[in-house]
Formats: structure tokens, sequence, C-alpha cells
């Protein structure tokens, strides 16, 4: 038997790769590779026992198919319990384009990945992420019936960061209300890491109910943009900074992973409540933020306005895409967002009386209503 290549992986790393991969619960998870358009994406079905899951198309430049992998395994699972709490009828997806999408994206790939959505017969609903836009999945909506999230000019609901703000803004809004008795961020001085497609609407929402700003953003354009529309917000060099600063409310806005053991031991602010999915960056850190008496609002819990929204181009009411569309209606959309302001009381609440964090009370709210309600349903078929 011929000696297996050195490729620098030992047999050992190759077992603990694939241990951690399945580790996972997923029902499906498919590869897809078109070599003349350079598409490289993974699309991952976590669970479909509430509906076809629902998800978006992140386009990023990761450093390896593994780095790939494990992020959309984390992203879809994160989706069924968002669309699950938002009281969707919809299961959970994601989807990743591995790739600089300033330097590969284009039309013939998105088109390729368009196929490739629609070769899952509807388990799968793509949307925007990070590195895509509405007027890409209008390209992709060429290739695929399974798509949301299109421009208002397709008959879409446009930009999903709209919504994704207002319901992070009611999600502060109500842990400023059982933090400090009211539910206004009048007053308190609120941090923003990221001024990207969410963090720039939170901006206005924060602005316009008497916060003082203090935010970050490794791009300039985004700084630039900061100091056209808001010179009153307050600009620091980095995120480590902002961390340092005195803040009251902290919100991460960027990519994943925001809240480590060093950030949490260097936090001043009482509430953290941001847009980015995943903050938490291992199991336990939301005991540390419990230890030092900060409020952790689930990010999945008030980011879900974005998925609301586009759930609703969906299926009409915004609740099952299985239902007769009435045709998408922003402010039916916004009504339904808005109540995550109530479904963040109700998270603290549980929390209280069961002794739990809260992200431990939102798990448990979401696989609750999975479970009972999935049993009636059985897995998803088109």
């Amino acid at each position: 038997m011929p000696d297996k290549p050195d490729n620098g992986v030992s047999e050992q790393d190759d077992v603990s790769e694939v241990s951690e991969v399945f580790a996972h619960d997923h029902e499906q998870v498919v590869f897809c590779r078109d070599e003349e358009t350079g598409l490289k994406a993974i699309i991952a079905v976590h669970n479909t026992l509430l509906g076809p899951g629902l998800g978006g198309t992140r386009f990023f430049p990761y450093a390896s198919e593994r780095d790939a992998l494990l992020d959309v395994l984390r992203l879809s699972r994160g989706m069924s319990y968002k669309n699950a709490l938002a009281g969707l009828d919809l299961g959970g997806g994601k989807a990743v384009i591995i790739g600089d999408p300033t330097e590969i994206k284009s039309e013939a790939l998105l088109r390729a990945y368009g196929r490739f959505v629609q070769s899952l017969n509807g388990r799968y609903y793509t949307a925007c992420d990070v590195g895509t836009y509405v007027q890409d999945m209008d390209i992709v909506a060429r290739e695929s019936t399974f798509v949301t999230g299109r421009s208002v000019e397709s008959g879409g609901a446009g930009d999903s960061s709209v919504l994704t703000a207002w319901g992070v803004f009611q999600g502060m809004r109500a842990s400023a209300e059982y933090l400090w008795g009211t539910p206004s961020l009048a007053g308190k001085r609120v941090g923003i890491s990221g001024i990207g497609k969410v963090g720039r609407y939170l901006v206005g929402h924060l602005i316009e109910d008497g916060a003082a700003i203090v935010a970050t953003d490794p791009y300039e354009g985004a700084i630039q943009w900061l100091r056209d529309n808001y010179a009153q917000v307050e600009i620091v060099a980095s995120t480590e900074e902002l961390i340092a600063s005195e803040l009251d409310v902290y919100a991460p806005c960027a990519l994943g992973g925001a809240l480590d053991d060093a950030t949490v031991a260097a936090l001043s602010a009482k509430i953290v409540c941001g847009a980015a999915n995943n903050q938490l960056a291992h199991a336990g850190v939301e005991k540390q933020l419990e230890a030092r008496g900060i409020l952790y609002a689930p990010d999945y819990l008030v980011n879900a306005g974005g998925v609301i929204q586009v759930a609703d181009e969906i299926g009409g009411a915004g609740v099952s895409p299985a239902g007769h569309s009435q045709g998408f209606d922003f402010e039916r959309a916004k009504r339904r967002a808005s109540g995550i302001f109530d479904t963040t009381r109700r998270i603290y609440a549980l929390a209280e009386r069961e002794g739990v964090p809260p992200s431990v009370a939102a798990d448990r709210l979401a696989e609750r209503r999975m479970r009972d309600v999935g049993r009636l349903r059985g897995v998803y078929l088109r």
C-alpha cells in the first residue's frame, strides 16, 4: 500500500476535524463547485422541522475550506434557533461562498450558485448576508425560485438590514427597561463596533432616541460615512479602544466571536446587545457575562428583524411559506419585528425564573417550539 502523501496534516488532525464536523446535527450539507466561474460554496441545512431552511449567503475570503465549513455549520444552526424564536414556520439553513467578493463576484458565479440552490428543490431559501446584497439576490433569482431579500423593483423585501437594525434597537430598549426601568437609551453611552449595513441604521435609531454614540470600523469608507452623516458620533481607532471606553451598552455589529474572555473582562458596559451573529466566542462566556453583572441580549433573538423581513416576502404573513402570499408588506413586517421587544422581555423573565443566563433561556424557548410544533410536521418535503 503506498504511503499517504505528507500534506502537513496528521491523521489525528484529520480525525479531529471529522469529529468536529459530525458533532453538528445537520440534515444536509452540500458542497458546490463550478470551475469556470470560480464558485466554491457550501450550503448547510440544519433543521427543517418547522419548514424549509432559511438563511443568508455569506460571501467571505475564508482562510481555508475547513474554516468555511465550520462557519456555515454554526451559522445554519443559529438560523434554526433564530427562526424558531421569531415565531416563523421556517427551519435553519445558511450558505457561504468562499472568496473575496470584490475580486471574484460576477453574474456568472451568482447564477451558477443559484442553480445549486434550485437543485435543493425548496429545502433551502437563500437571502443576503455579509458580502451579498439585494442586487446579488436578483441575479441568483434568475436561476432559482427559492430566493428572498430581492430588490423592491423585483417585487422583493429589499434591504433586510433595515429591520435587522430595528429589531436590535427594540432588544436594546427592552434591555434598558429591564436594567434601568425605562425603555429608552436617552442619555446612555452606546458603543458600536461595525458601521456596516446594520450598524448605519442602528446609529440613526439611537441618535433619535437621545443616546450618545461611540463607534469604530476598520474600513475608512464607513468612518467617512459617519463623519458625513452623524458628526456628533465619537470615533475611536479600534474595537479594543472601544471596549476600554466608558460605555453603558456595547453593540457588536460585525462578525462573530466578539465576546471572548478578554473582552468580557475589559467591558465597562452593563448591557451587550448587537447585530453580529454567534457573538459568544465559546461555551461559558455567557456565565462570565452574568458573573460580571452584564446583561446579554442573545444575538439571534435581537437580530431576527432581517429574517422576519425576508420571510414576509416568501409567505405574505411573514410566518409560513406554505401559506398564500399576499405580497411583501413592509409595515406588516415591521410590526412583527417590533415584537422583538416583548420577546426579549419574555426571555429575561424566563431566565430570572429558571435561574439561568438569558442565552440559555432563549435556547430553551426555541428548542421547545421546534420540539412541540416540529413533531406535528416531520421533515419538510416540498
